[in-house]
């Protein structure tokens, strides 16, 4: 859980303290070659209401997020205001894909997959500068 009421971290949930209008929305570092590849294959599998951003063209104030939280984690943020870090964004995202992606967004975010998947998500995250895709700028 994060620090505040308007803040969420890589490993949870949290609500913005004024809910963003608008969309649900996967937010990314499009600054990241690997992270930009990612967000645009699931892009392929996500409904068009469903919004895929770099977070460098948003407002992260706007979201309850900050500079340093979309360096470290991707985020998603659902039409409600509710604030999904990490692997729960992921599996977030994934609930709004068909079957069976759904099921299985569903399952990376409950335990007892959400164990496994949180470290994996930090494993992949720290170490995507060396990944395919990546450029400098996914050094974290």
């Amino acid at each position: 859980m994060g620090a505040s009421p308007t803040a969420a971290d890589a490993d949870g949930l949290a609500s913005p303290s004024t809910p963003p209008q608008g969309p649900p929305l996967l937010v990314f570092d499009g600054d990241c070659g690997f992270c930009t590849s990612s967000a645009m294959l699931g892009r392929r599998f996500l409904p068009a209401e469903v919004g895929v951003e770099p977070w460098q063209r948003l407002d992260l104030d706007d979201l309850g997020l900050t500079v340093e939280q979309v360096q470290q984690a991707a985020y998603f943020v659902d039409a409600d205001g509710a604030v999904f870090g990490g692997h729960a964004a992921i599996g977030r995202a994934m609930e709004f894909m068909n079957r069976p992606l759904a099921a299985i967004g569903w399952l990376i975010r409950r335990p007892p997959v959400s164990f496994v998947a949180r470290p994996v998500y930090r494993i992949v995250a720290n170490n995507r500068h060396r990944l395919p895709g990546s450029t400098d700028a996914c050094k974290l």
